[in-house]
Order: C-alpha cells, then sequence, then structure tokens
C-alpha cells in the first residue's frame, strides 16, 4: 500500500531543493500544476507513466519516489549521484530511430565506441579534412524558456556548416554533445532529432555523440549543447582568401536577423525592457524574431564553389563585417562596402 502523503512530501523536498515551483514542475512534465499540488497534498499519486520522468527531474529513482525517502546506503552508487543508469541506457536507445541511416558511408551505429566514416572520395586526389567545434551560446538558454528546443539545434548545425563552407568545404559528419542536470526524454529526443534534421538539410549526417547527465555540474533543465563536424576540399582548390585581387567584386548573402549572436545583449535587454517582448515586429513577435534559426548559406554557394567562383568566403557572426570579411582579405588590399546597397532586417 502507498503512502500518498509520505509521497507527497518527498516530491516537495525535492521540488524545493531543486529551486522548482509547483508550476515549474508541472511544465517539466507537461501535465497541471494542480496534478502536482495534489500529489504534494497526498491526495492523489503520479501515474506510473511519470514516474520515470519525475523521478528524473527529481534527482532520484522511481522506487525511493515510491518509497517517499531516498534509500539509505554504504557507499557509492549513480542514483546516489542523482543518474538513473536505467532511464538513462533507454533513453539512448531510443536514439536510433532519428540517427542517419540513409548515408552509405557511415559504417557502424549506435552503441560502437566511436563513428566509423567511410572517406573514400574517388574524384579527390588529395582530400583536406575541415573540422570545426560550435555551441548556440546564451541563445540556447531562451530556446528552452521559450520552446525552441529543435529550432535551437538548426542554429548550431547551420552555424557550423556556414564556418567550413567558407573554406570550400563539403560537410560530411557531425558529432553532438548534451550536457544536462537531469534528462528529460521528451526534450532530449527533440534535441537529437532537430541536430539530425538540420544535418540532412545540409546534405551532412548526425553519426554519433554524447549524452552527459551531470546533476552535480549543470542544474536541473538546464541543457548545453555543442557540437563537431567534418568537412571534406579538395587541397587545390581549399577557400582562404589568397586568391582575392584588386577589382574583385564583394557580394553580400542575407541573414534573416541575428543568427546566433549577441544574445546575451539580448537576455540584458529583456531584462530591462521586458515589454519588449510584448511587441510585434513584421508581423512577428519578438520572440520569434529574435528565435529565427541561423540561415545555412551551403546550398546556396554550392554551385559557385563547384565553379571555381569565388575567391573567399566570410561567415559573419561575432564581430560583424569589419571583424570578419578582413580575416579573408590578404594585406595590402581592403573591401570598400556601400551600406546603403544593403537591407538591414528590422533585428
Amino acid at each position: 500500500m502507498l503512502d500518498t502523503e509520505k509521497i507527497g512530501a518527498f516530491i516537495a523536498e525535492k521540488r524545493r531543493q531543486h529551486g522548482m515551483t509547483q508550476q515549474q514542475l508541472a511544465g517539466r512534465l507537461n501535465i497541471s500544476f494542480q496534478a502536482v499540488s495534489k500529489w504534494e497534498n497526498g491526495t492523489a499519486c503520479p501515474n506510473i507513466e511519470l514516474l520515470a520522468e519525475l523521478a528524473a527531474v527529481l534527482g532520484v529513482t522511481a522506487d525511493e519516489l515510491l518509497a517517499g525517502r531516498e534509500r539509505a546506503e554504504e557507499g557509492l552508487s549513480y542514483s546516489r549521484a542523482g543518474v538513473d543508469i536505467a532511464y538513462t541506457d533507454a533513453m539512448k536507445r531510443e536514439m536510433a530511430d532519428v540517427l542517419e541511416r540513409g548515408d552509405r558511408r557511415v559504417l557502424n551505429g549506435l552503441g560502437a565506441f566511436a563513428s566509423l566514416y567511410d572517406i573514400d572520395f574517388p574524384d579527390i586526389k588529395h582530400p583536406v579534412l575541415v573540422l570545426k567545434s560550435e555551441e548556440p551560446g546564451s541563445k540556447q538558454k531562451l530556446a528552452v524558456e521559450y520552446g525552441y528546443t529543435e529550432s535551437i539545434c538548426h542554429d548550431m548545425i547551420n552555424h557550423l556548416v556556414n564556418d567550413i563552407i567558407v573554406m570550400g568545404a563539403k560537410p560530411l559528419a557531425v558529432l553532438d554533445t548534451i550536457v544536462c542536470g537531469n534528462a528529460e526524454k521528451d526534450t532530449i529526443h527533440a534535441l537529437v532529432k532537430g541536430i539530425s534534421d538540420a544535418c540532412r538539410g545540409n546534405e551532412c549526417s548526425l553519426v554519433g555523440g554524447e549524452t552527459s547527465i551531470q546533476p552535480q555540474v549543470v542544474n536541473a533543465g538546464t541543457y548545453v549543447l555543442t557540437a563537431s563536424i567534418a568537412g571534406i576540399v579538395e587541397k587545390e582548390r581549399i577557400i582562404d582568401g589568397s586568391a582575392v585581387r584588386e577589382g574583385d567584386v564583394v557580394l553580400a548573402a542575407a541573414s534573416n536577423g541575428l543568427h546566433t549572436n549577441g544574445y546575451s545583449l539580448v537576455r540584458l535587454m529583456m531584462e530591462r525592457m521586458p515589454q519588449i517582448k510584448l511587441e510585434r515586429i513584421e508581423g512577428l513577435t519578438f520572440i520569434e524574431q529574435i528565435m529565427k534559426p541561423h540561415i545555412p548559406y551551403y546550398k546556396a554557394v554550392k554551385e559557385a564553389v563547384e565553379r571555381k567562383l569565388l575567391h573567399a568566403m566570410a561567415h559573419i557572426t561575432g564581430g560583424g563585417i569589419a571583424g570578419n570579411l578582413c580575416r579573408v582579405i590578404p594585406d595590402g588590399l581592403t573591401a570598400r562596402i556601400d551600406l546603403s546597397r544593403l537591407r538591414i532586417p528590422a533585428i
């Protein structure tokens, strides 16, 4: 017989330890806060479908939840550290359905110690790997807060791809890392799906990665994303700016806003001017505008790269035009840009 009052008191205690209100806990579980209130009052008990997720959010095991207390154990265990190994393993197995299966160059799948990728390209005589790591910065905190879980993954992958295509590279494979305080299955699945979908959109593959649950390092409800990409380019076709000559024309590809830069300032502005969140800009709310995903440019420049039409490319991120264009212009040359010819986005 379950002691609902004891279970309720235990849930309330663990919720407060994690600094959550009843409303916040309910939001994490996609249920009403009244349901949480009933649990804590001892008038109802969590149903079996919610047990594993609730236990993970509170940093306990399902058995401890039903007992209404943490097990007194001697020695060390992962459960004592807030990690449910069985739940985590089951969650990772479910990721298999969103990992790349159609890329014949991916030679193994989930469960291997490392990912294998075949880089035999007969048309590339001297292949050079182009490598890059990236994280979406403070924009990811806004993404979790406002429900843009999958969208932030497109930000990260599109940013990665843009950084390697400016070298003339073809994107191949991506590895991701998700570090979290507690693993909510739906959130993790949405993140992995978002990364995988973004990879497919850029003609590359999510081949593996790591989901690390670190309750003693990262707060519950916090997810820290990073990813690394490998691309390939023929050595003689690397685009590094060395071919830039006097008289070359500078072309600009439009952005849709901030992409993934400047969000520390955005968050500060929202704190000082909370009313701005209610404004509508060009038919969209302020939040919808700032959460537009980073535009991918791979398909837009692919043909020009293949036809050797481009002498240099710069991905305009932190530092703006002045801080990035100079990275690909040889000494002794400069670029003249007429800003009046450019359409400046609303944000």
